[in-house]
């Protein structure tokens, strides 16, 4: 998961470049347009920071045994969760409350 994120990392890099003003080139809707699409990479390079921040997190988990193991009330979560998403760290009913 980390290598998927590495790799989008740096295939969207591009898109987070300050936009420049240039009139010669670049209409007012262009510009306007790329600095919506620049809005878009940062976001999307926010999100996948809070990823690496979850893994990070299950990585530690993993260290300590308590991998798979609600961080809220000590139940093991359910593996169909697991298997859906490995960083999740609470169980369903936790989840909900």
């Amino acid at each position: 998961m980390l290598e998927d994120l590495d790799a989008q990392d740096s295939a969207g890099s591009d898109g987070q470049k300050a936009v420049t003003l240039d009139q010669q080139s670049v209409g007012r809707l262009s510009r306007m347009d790329a600095m919506q699409q620049q809005a878009m990479a940062k976001a999307t390079a926010s999100r996948r920071a809070q990823m690496r921040q979850r893994i990070g997190a299950a990585l530690i988990r993993i260290d300590e045994d308590e991998y798979g193991y609600c961080i809220g009330c000590g139940e093991e979560i359910d593996l169909k969760r697991l298997e859906f998403d490995p960083t999740v760290p609470i169980c369903v009913s936790c989840a909900a409350g």
